[in-house]
């Protein structure tokens, strides 16, 4: 008869190496790490007790009797049958005959231990950063350029910014600026606006204490080469993940791929900036250490300091490459629906604002708040205007009555800024937002636009409205779900056919591109599947540590005259994976409907076997987090009616 005790250690042994793979190469959930070290702790105080007790009887002291030593030499044999250095290996038990088998099964799962705690602990505390400094380019237009860096060394000050051409070495360097005071108030860092710039231009840029670093205008509004323009989009990363013993804490495998994959790009696809929609730190993943400002402060300070933003290709380099930034859940909390007074949310916001919003385009024209309280951003590059939501900083409880995921101001600003004529040459409004707007993913919907749909409505008709009246064509960008979906909403006017509506079809409608990870892990379940007709599948591509898009505009000539078309390729661990292309004419015709999207190239393979046994764990996980949603509210209630009785008693 196998013993309690055996199997406590087999059990612990196999928690241990499990738990330790999904957390290392698989998910970085927070409730892992502790799974890992107290199986560990429990492993190792069975196995030592149970080797003990399978010491030769003749070598250890003999207690309880006859029955006893009995009962000790019936589980002895049960320790000799079928001991095997594989099977010791394998299950964690110890080995009688070998105690050298015993110390390498009992080595490996505390190794598998210590490299969680690797990277669990490493960059925390071996990198503390504190001396970081870094420059780097945000929002660039035709005639500015918006620098934001960091230097806590107060030897360097006063740091002097200065500029010239790239093209012309010998021109003398334009000093546009002279920092004198940096301190801890902003984490010592500073944003500089680069002023009086030729519009689509090649600079450099000059720091005195040896930052330097490049950066091209945009094209003067109206000209030739204002008609076209390329960007890229994800959202989401984290350091060495997967986990590698080998690799540097810091660094994040996406950036590099991304920079490589950019600097095969011929000259005309080069991209004018990274728009970044959110999760640029994992406060909270795998482990939470802190909810203070310094906290914070620090998660940025380590993205920062990875070496991967100084990883060259072609001699691209991704710090080059100008970002803008979009707030999501885990640069505050898991899930944050708790607005921007609640605390972690004032500490989280100090960050970011220094970091990131010093660095973002500027806030809509009419943003109905004052400009010091605004995160939502508006600005035009070429051919396209653009407005970023933020989707955290003013949202209410999801799927409550009047659930707001923007709030009245800045829906107010957005519903204007959709409803506002382009002036000529922009085709394109493209409205971007952390969290996708289908209601495709059925895990953790109500964290999307999905818990919102009553203000989904509102926007929606707006967005269709506008395309009918301006002939403009909206696209929708989104992250969050470290998964790849392309969605069209059909608009209901056009009363499309079933044939029309079908899943995984290309067609008529707003259209969606929801991408991530940059460089974090992918959903091995699949949880993205159309339920209805209002949120039209067009692609599900799940599989992929990293993953972003390229958007390309450019005018061509079609058939009815020039259009200007706007081209997503999909790229998944570095590679092209798929294109897609929605197309507008150039000379505006409100009331006519757009042309229908259509795929260009598709590498992705079919689902396997696998698919369904995915899809079916999916199902079940949102079918538990419903019943666990109503058992919640259930308990709440009963408790608010015993705390009712009690307060009549």
């Amino acid at each position: 008869m196998v013993s309690l005790r055996r199997v406590v250690v087999a059990a612990s042994s196999a928690t241990i190496r499990l738990t330790a793979f999904v957390f290392l190469r698989w998910i970085p959930g927070y409730p892992f790490s502790p799974i890992i070290f107290t199986s560990l702790i429990i492993y190792l105080s069975s196995l030592f007790s149970l080797a003990k007790d399978d010491q030769p009887s003749e070598d250890r002291p003999e207690k309880g009797g006859k029955n006893s030593t009995k009962e000790h030499v019936h589980e002895s044999d049960a320790t000799d049958s079928g001991d095997s250095a594989l099977k010791t290996l394998l299950t964690g038990l110890p080995s009688k005959g070998s105690p050298a088998w015993t110390w390498a099964t009992a080595l490996i799962n505390v190794g598998v231990a210590l490299l969680a705690l690797d990277f669990l602990v490493r960059g925390f505390l071996v990198y503390p950063t504190e001396d970081v400094t870094f420059s780097r380019i945000g929002y660039v237009s035709p005639t500015t350029a918006n620098l934001v860096f960091r230097e806590p060394d107060t030897a360097q000050l006063p740091v002097v910014v200065s500029y010239q051409e790239a093209s012309q070495n010998t021109q003398k360097w334009i000093q546009e600026g002279t920092v004198y005071k940096i301190d801890n108030s902003t984490d010592f860092t500073a944003a500089v606006k680069l002023k009086n710039l030729k519009p689509g231009t090649h600079y450099r840029y000059s720091l005195s204490n040896n930052n330097t670093g490049t950066f091209v205008t945009s094209p003067r509004p109206g000209t030739p080469e204002a008609n076209r323009m390329s960007f890229v989009t994800s959202s989401c990363l984290k350091p060495n993940f997967p986990y590698s013993i080998v690799s540097h804490p810091l660094r994040v495998p996406g950036i590099e791929q991304m920079t490589e994959a950019l600097a095969k790009l011929p000259a005309l696809l080069k991209p004018a900036f990274m728009l970044f929609l959110g999760d640029f730190i994992y406060i909270d993943v795998p482990f939470r250490f802190g909810s203070s400002m310094d906290h914070y402060r620090s998660e940025y300070r380590r993205i920062y300091s990875s070496p991967s933003w100084d990883f060259k290709s072609d001699n691209a380099t991704a710090i080059d490459l100008p970002w803008i930034h979009t707030l999501d859940d885990h640069e505050i909390e898991n899930d944050w629906s708790k607005g921007n007074k609640t605390a972690p949310y004032p500490a989280a916001a100090d960050p970011f604002t220094h970091y990131h919003v010093s660095g973002n385009p500027p806030v809509p024209a009419k943003s109905f708040a004052h400009p010091d309280d605004v995160t939502y951003f508006s600005f035009v590059n070429g051919p396209a205007s653009f407005f970023m939501v933020d989707t955290r900083t003013y949202r209410s409880e999801p799927s409550q009555p009047n659930s707001t995921i923007l709030g009245y101001a800045q829906l107010r600003s957005l519903l204007h800024y959709i409803s506002t004529p382009e002036p000529p040459g922009v085709h394109w409004k493209i409205i971007s937002s952390s969290v996708p707007f289908t209601k495709n993913w059925h895990v953790g919907n109500t964290d999307t636009w999905g818990g919102f749909l009553d203000e989904r409505r509102i926007v929606f008709e707006a967005m269709w409205r506008a395309e009918r009246t301006f002939g403009i064509r909206i696209v929708l960008l989104s992250g969050d779900r470290h998964e790849f979906g392309a969605t069209r909403f059909p608009d209901p006017e056009l009363a499309l056919s079933s044939d029309e509506l079908q899943p995984n079809t290309a067609g008529l409608g707003l259209h969606e591109f929801s991408v991530g990870p940059l460089s974090m892990f992918y959903l091995p379940i699949r949880t993205y599947r159309q339920t209805d007709t209002e949120d039209v599948a067009v692609k599900y591509a799940p599989d992929g540590n990293n993953k972003f898009g390229l958007v390309n505009i450019a005018e061509e000539v079609g058939s009815s005259g020039r259009i200007s078309v706007l081209t997503y390729s999909l790229y998944v661990d570095g590679e092209v994976v798929w294109k897609y292309q929605l197309s507008v004419p150039v000379r505006r015709t409100g009331g006519r409907t757009l042309p229908p999207g259509r795929v260009l190239e598709d590498k992705l393979t079919r689902e396997g076997w696998d698919a369904v046994f995915k899809t079916a764990i999916g199902t079940i996980e949102e079918i538990g987090s419903v019943v666990l949603k109503k058992a919640r509210v259930a308990y709440e209630e009963l408790l608010e009616r015993l705390q009712k009785a009690e307060g009549l008693n």
